[in-house]
């Protein structure tokens, strides 16, 4: 078990944050129960509620029920926002009779059609909640947790429309920057996203389960340090194109390995989704103001207090580079800081 997990501090927060709902202002997501599992996986647990309470003002009540989601009728509400209690119910009943990683593999392809859906935080809260658990060991609230991301995620679920594949690229580096812009620009992440016609394809002849995995790795790297230069495009956005592929890298050991290879098509997807929904064709080179070690850089983002600047930078520690680094530097730079 991480030593990190072991203080209590995480399952006292998300005890805290289950009475929230997942969302908020009727799309905007609760990003609290990600970053408290980030800070504390980083060994932050002491900075876990003192966030908290800064963020709690954001927080709204847990969403009524409309009715149970059964196995009769569960395709017929998937990606319907109204149901997230009924959702959230119906993983928390699950997980009480079954093994969470069994209960993982059965969900994981029917929900990964749909990673776009909430702009990808389902995703990405599963991905933190699954860290967890595997670093942390099993505890009432991460189980909890658990829940409630896959249920916000079917609440959620977004496929997107048949995409039309351009040439590839020789690495996931090149096949972002071969990323066309979306025709129309406008809106927010729902109408942009069905806008996305056409992706370079990447990666389509990978069917091995440990080059999957190899490929996923590559590609967070790729966007990760991609943020450094371009993150100006738009600056909360193109974080996604980053932490969606490794929430699902993350979740790879939970999953049997006939799971990887699907996994790595669908991230690569997300992650070329948001690109093309926010790219700019117009570098800025960044580098960082010298040399700056993983903990300076999380200093930095937990000083500034910015939700996604905190999760782009627990990413660029799994990145673990210099270029990672100036990402999340960067980041702190472009995004208004938490007053």
């Amino acid at each position: 078990m991480d030593m990190h997990y072991g203080s209590g501090v995480l399952d006292e927060a998300l005890e805290r944050l289950h009475t929230s709902g997942p969302e908020r202002l009727g799309r905007l997501t609760n990003h609290a129960p990600m970053v408290v599992e980030a800070l504390a996986s980083r060994g932050q647990s002491g900075a876990v509620h003192r966030w908290l309470d800064l963020y709690e003002t954001k927080l709204e009540e847990f969403p009524a029920s409309v009715a149970p989601v059964t196995e009769a009728d569960w395709r017929t509400v998937l990606g319907d926002p109204r149901r997230a209690a009924d959702w959230i119910a119906y993983f928390s009943r699950e997980l009480a009779d079954q093994p969470w990683r069994q209960l993982l593999a059965v969900w994981w392809p029917r929900l990964l059609p749909g990673i776009h859906g909430g702009s990808t935080h389902p995703v990405i809260r599963v991905g933190h909640t699954v860290r967890s658990l595997i670093e942390g060991g099993e505890s009432p609230p991460r189980l909890t947790e658990l829940a409630h991301g896959l249920g916000y995620w079917a609440a959620r679920h977004r496929p997107v429309s048949p995409i039309a594949r351009l040439p590839g690229a020789a690495d996931a580096g090149q096949a972002l920057a071969a990323v066309p812009p979306i025709r129309d620009p406008r809106g927010g992440f729902p109408d942009r996203l069905t806008r996305v016609d056409r992706l370079p394809a990447w990666a389509a002849e990978v069917t091995d389960p440990d080059e999957a995995q190899r490929k996923l790795a590559e590609l967070v790297r790729a966007a990760t340090h991609r943020y450094a230069t371009h993150g100006h495009g738009e600056e909360t956005m193109l974080v996604h194109a980053a932490t969606a592929p490794n929430a699902v890298l993350r979740t790879l050991p939970a999953l049997p390995r006939t799971l990887w290879v699907p996994s790595l098509h669908a991230a690569w997807t997300a992650s070329a989704a948001v690109t093309a929904m926010y790219v700019t064709q117009a570098p800025i080179p960044y580098r960082t103001p010298g040399r700056i070690t993983a903990d300076e850089a999380l200093e930095r983002a937990l000083a500034h207090g910015d939700e996604h600047v905190i999760k782009l930078t627990d990413t660029a520690m799994d990145v673990n580079d210099e270029q990672a680094f100036a990402a999340a530097l960067r980041a702190v730079e472009l995004t208004t800081p938490v007053r």
